[in-house]
């Protein structure tokens, strides 16, 4: 059990596991919203403009004389990301454009202007490695900073305001009819979206940071009954797969991003096997379960 003292003691592998505890446990609270919201594959179209983002901090980098132009790159993607939510975001209240085509071309839009941008800073794709796929590994000090301030700000939001965002996002309709500010919630939640794939850039990779979002919180929906209770477990299993995939790729030589994805679909796939020999959930008695017990309309308007 030597490798376990070392995990602790190694301050590589210690800011690693700190990240990895903090993307665990906040990826996947705003993951339940957008699944609840049926916008599983935003996370996909924020992190292609995320990628963006990561090229114009290189680039800004090397245009101010930055020695690391790379420590511009998370900044970047922060703002690049929060954009491109509010982006999406437009184009679907205007109703100008469909969802999945706006997404599309945030899809194309972000690999192409990455790629372009990262070669006019004087870098190459491989410089991208490491935000397209994840480099936990690779952790240094300010990208703790970095986690710990978006992760704060995620987790506050989506368990402080978590009453009114779910009344949005289960009926928007009963939203708008309780006096919920509809459209400051709906760019709330897209702004969130945003800061969370700035979080898990650095753990799992813009390709892959949308996993890490749904797929826990897909999981928990089949063992729990509220919404609530899907939080809480997407929570738990966020933070077990992130930990146990970063001591993966500590043990073997692993793709930490993708190790911890594959980590995740695994646990879906054994729990969708599992949960059917234990038998179906009856059904409910109250069709909205949530709404006594998640949303405090009168007192959230």
């Amino acid at each position: 059990m030597g490798w376990v003292v070392e995990i602790l003691t190694t301050p590589l592998m210690q800011r690693a596991l700190v990240v990895a505890v903090l993307v665990g446990v906040a990826a996947p609270v705003m993951g339940t919203y957008l699944v609840q919201r049926r916008l599983a594959l935003l996370g996909d179209g924020i992190g292609h403009v995320a990628l963006t983002g990561v090229a114009v901090g290189w680039l800004v980098g090397s245009a101010v004389g930055v020695s690391d132009a790379g420590a511009l790159a998370v900044p970047g993607a922060i703002v690049a990301s929060v954009v491109g939510s509010l982006m999406i975001e437009f184009v679907r209240a205007r109703g100008k454009t469909s969802g999945d085509i706006a997404l599309a071309i945030l899809f194309y839009g972000g690999i192409a202007g990455g790629v372009l941008i990262i070669t006019l800073a004087g870098g190459t794709t491989a410089n991208l490695n490491a935000y397209l796929f994840g480099s936990i590994a690779a952790v240094a000090p300010i990208d703790i900073v970095f986690t710990a301030v978006l992760a704060v700000v995620v987790l506050g939001v989506g368990i402080g305001l978590r009453g009114p965002l779910f009344a949005l996002c289960h009926d928007e309709e009963f939203a708008r009819a309780a006096g919920l500010p509809v459209r400051a919630l709906t760019v709330l939640i897209a702004v969130m979206a945003a800061l969370t794939v700035s979080v898990s850039m650095r753990v799992v990779g813009v390709l892959l940071v949308s996993a890490l979002m749904i797929v826990p919180v897909a999981t928990a929906q089949l063992v729990t009954r509220s919404f609530r209770g899907t939080m809480a477990t997407a929570m738990l299993l966020g933070l077990v797969i992130c930990v146990t995939g970063l001591v993966l790729t500590y043990l073997y030589p692993l793709t930490p991003g993708a190790t911890i994805v594959v980590l995740a679909i695994a646990v879906y796939a054994v729990v969708s096997i599992v949960r059917p020999l234990l038998g179906r959930r009856g059904p409910h008695g109250d069709p909205h379960p949530d709404v006594e017990d998640d949303v405090r309309v009168r007192e959230a308007a």
